[in-house]
C-alpha cells in the first residue's frame, strides 16, 4: 500500500523519482526501492515525504491512492479528441455539400451551354471573314464550340458521377 501510494502521489504531482529524491535529499534508488516495496522510509523520512508530496502521513499509510491525475488527464484528452472529431466531421460535411453544389452547377452549365449552342447553331459560318476583327472573333467562337463539343460529354459524365459520390448518405 505505502509503495503504491508513494508512486501514485509522486506521479499525480508530476514528479520524477529523481525530482522527489532531490526534494528529500536522498538518491533516486531510495525512492525506487520505496515504490517497489523493497524498503520503507523511517518515521522522519515519512514526514518529509508527506510534505514533499503535499499529503498527510495517514494518506501515505492508508488505503491505496488512485492516480486521479492520470485518469483525469485521459478523460480531458478524450473529451478534447471528441470535440476535434466533431469539428472535423462538420467540416467534412460542409466540404461535401459545397462540392456537391459545384457539381450540380457544372452539370447545369454544360446543359445550358449545349442548349444555347444548339439554338444558335453556328452563326459565325455566315460571317464575312474579310474583316480581321470578325475573322478573329469567328475563329475564337469556332474554337470554343469545337472544344466544348468534344469535352462536354466527359465533363457532364464526370459531374454526374461527382453528384452521386458527394450526395448525403443516410
Amino acid at each position: 500500500m505505502l509503495s503504491e501510494n508513494i508512486k501514485a502521489l509522486r506521479k499525480s504531482k508530476g514528479l520524477s523519482q529523481e525530482e522527489l529524491a532531490v526534494k528529500l535529499n536522498v538518491v533516486r534508488q531510495t525512492v525506487s526501492k520505496w515504490e517497489k516495496g523493497l524498503s520503507v522510509p523511517d518515521s522522519e523520512m515519512l514526514i518529509s515525504l508527506s510534505e514533499a508530496l503535499e499529503t498527510l502521513v495517514s494518506t501515505l499509510l492508508g488505503e491505496t491512492v488512485v492516480e486521479t491525475a492520470v485518469a483525469d488527464d485521459l478523460k480531458a484528452i478524450s473529451e478534447k479528441l471528441e470535440v476535434i472529431n466533431l469539428q472535423l466531421a462538420r467540416r467534412k460535411a460542409a466540404q461535401r455539400k459545397v462540392l456537391h453544389g459545384l457539381f450540380i452547377i457544372l452539370c447545369a452549365s454544360v446543359v445550358i451551354i449545349t442548349a444555347v449552342l444548339a439554338v444558335l447553331g453556328s452563326p459565325y459560318l455566315e460571317w464575312d471573314f474579310s474583316d480581321p476583327e470578325t475573322a478573329v472573333m469567328g475563329t475564337a467562337v469556332h474554337a470554343f464550340e469545337w472544344l466544348f463539343v468534344r469535352l462536354a460529354p466527359i465533363i457532364l459524365i464526370g459531374a454526374i458521377v461527382g453528384i452521386f459520390l458527394t450526395r448525403k448518405k443516410d
